[in-house]
């Protein structure tokens, strides 16, 4: 086995011990500056690869890295308790809308949902930290926008946003509701009937 440097070691101790998931520029930034952030992201994927196959693994999530166990094990680790994150219908509405198509203000959600949205429900998703403020639409009014954020991304094991479930894999999985595909279905028919008026 090849011995490991005292830099390696290192950050694999950062990493460890941190509280909250690290990108390479802030470890760079721990150690001083002695390497760069594109040196330092490769030191951690050598300490991810090492790991790969073990009992925790060091994964990224929206380009931060944390140790986690692995999820074949987690029938081992659970324990039974209640989870105080619940979300209402609502909430998870709100929040499948900004992650599907963030960046969007309030008025972009209740136009998406066809309902108004109290301000009850984004100030939940915001204090589980899985909604942040991303500026503001540079339109009359200037609306507040909103995006996911790293918590969102960790909280559910993505890498991005790009491992988000396509509709093609939510009707396979059967998520979709029946009432979505029934109107689904009927507007494909609508537009074959006006195809053959036109022809």
């Amino acid at each position: 086995m090849n011995p490991i440097d005292d830099l390696e070691r290192a950050i694999e101790a950062m990493l460890f011990a941190s509280d909250e998931p690290l990108d390479a520029r802030q470890v760079a930034g721990r150690l001083g500056d002695e390497k760069t952030p594109g040196e330092i992201r490769a030191i951690i994927q050598t300490i991810a690869a090492r790991h790969a196959g073990s009992g925790i693994e060091l994964v990224e999530r929206g380009g931060h890295w944390h140790f986690q166990t692995p999820a074949d094990l987690a029938h081992l680790l659970r324990r039974e308790r209640d989870d105080p994150r619940k979300l209402s219908r609502a909430a998870s509405e709100v929040l499948a809308i900004v992650a599907y198509h963030e960046p969007v203000s309030r008025a972009e959600i209740e136009a998406i949902r066809g309902v108004q949205t109290s301000k009850g429900t984004l100030d939940v998703l915001m204090e589980a930290e899985w909604i942040a403020p991303a500026g503001r639409r540079e339109v009359p009014g200037r609306p507040l926008i909103y995006k996911t954020t790293d918590a969102f991304l960790q909280h559910f094991g993505l890498t991005s946003r790009k491992d988000l479930p396509g509709i093609e894999d939510l009707r396979a999985a059967g998520l979709l509701d029946p009432v979505d595909l029934a109107f689904e279905e009927a507007i494909g028919e609508l537009d074959l009937v006006k195809d053959g008026e036109d022809a």
